[in-house]
């Protein structure tokens, strides 16, 4: 009898595998322990974990040691995600809310080392940025400051498994993904989050700008505002409508250190150059910016980064007083820990390139 009951059982367990749903034969969940009564304060591990195949990805550009990435030597990190894109009005349309677990740039980069194409020009790395693209020839823009000097780091990931953060009373199942992506943690509309990422490639800015150390007085009675190579306005005031943000701060740079403690009082710049930027799939995916000082020290910004983001880690414009040394206007980033992105005597906006 007993043998008859252990077959019984086996015959049982082939059967239920037979009848797995669709999505389980793609999405198959990870053994993990799950916390479906809340016995702890995390809400997000609730649900089953799936992992999402990891293609090759292959590192080159301005990089002295190209190559494939060994992810094996790598520590995963989690991000929590509440996925939203662009809908075919321009509108937002929300597809669910995860939590992904996957390596960050941050580490996939860590130990390339640096070959600026405009290395003699402009040493510092502030002008570079990364472009990936996935199998189906899509491309999205990180700039290289959103990867090593915010606040909060390890925040944008490619993610190798994914769970549901599924409501405690409507209880959505949100469709999974089924392969790999790049998951941007900060973004508000997710556009950059495409699948199968098979390359990166690091760039820098790709104009030059000239450089002269040590200029005093350091002052730009204007900023030029470029759309590509088109010269589309000049700004020298802030119109009235627009409202003050004072953003407290410890100013510390990665060279000198302590700066200051004084609150820096000054407009969004998101707002006052969104009229020549406008939002759209494009420009969220792959929209960059760049900074630049009447010396020729210059930061760049992706678009998402700077137009996109769901932390109110927001950038300043901080107006001067006339003819004060380091003005008429600054860029200031709030979400950086370190100042060295901060732009004194900004000469010039690029929109693109």
């Amino acid at each position: 009898m007993k043998s008859i009951s252990i077959l019984c059982i086996f015959i049982l367990f082939l059967i239920s595998c037979s009848q797995v749903s669709p999505e389980s034969k793609e999405n198959q969940p990870l053994t993990q322990f799950i916390d479906s009564t809340d016995m702890t304060n995390n809400f997000y591990d609730n649900t089953e974990t799936y992992e999402l195949p990891v293609v090759d990805l292959t590192i080159e550009g301005e990089i002295a040691n190209p190559g494939k990435v060994d992810f094996s030597s790598l520590t995963k990190h989690s991000v929590i995600i509440k996925e939203t894109l662009l809908d075919s009005a321009g509108g937002d349309r929300f597809t669910g809310a995860f939590r992904y677990d996957g390596y960050s740039l941050f580490d996939i980069l860590d130990k390339r080392v640096i070959k600026k194409a405009n290395a003699e020009e402009f040493n510092p790395i502030i002008d570079l940025y990364v472009e990936i693209e996935n199998d189906k020839g899509e491309k999205v823009v990180f700039s290289w400051g959103e990867i090593y000097y915010p606040n909060d780091l390890h925040k944008i990931l490619i993610a190798s498994s994914v769970s549901r953060i599924v409501p405690s009373k409507t209880k959505e199942l949100w469709t999974l993904p089924v392969s790999s992506k790049i998951v941007a943690g900060s973004d508000l509309i997710t556009e950059r989050n495409i699948s199968n990422p098979v390359r990166i490639t690091v760039r820098s800015f790709p104009k030059s700008f000239p450089t002269v150390k040590g200029l005093s007085p350091l002052y730009s009675e204007k900023v030029l505002l470029f759309k590509g190579k088109e010269k589309v306005d000049e700004l020298n005031s802030i119109p009235p409508s627009m409202n003050k943000e004072t953003f407290n701060t410890i100013f510390y740079g990665r060279g000198k250190g302590i700066h200051s403690t004084m609150p820096f009082i000054g407009f969004m710049l998101k707002d006052v150059i969104k009229p020549y930027y406008p939002s759209n799939r494009e420009n969220l995916r792959s929209g960059i910016v760049c900074i630049v000082a009447m010396d020729g020290y210059r930061s760049a910004l992706s678009y998402s980064e700077l137009f996109n983001r769901n932390d109110q880690q927001e950038f300043l414009l901080v107006k001067t007083e006339e003819g004060e040394d380091g003005g008429l206007f600054r860029m200031f980033a709030a979400g950086d820990f370190f100042s060295d992105r901060a732009v004194k005597s900004v000469s010039e906006i690029h929109l693109g390139y």
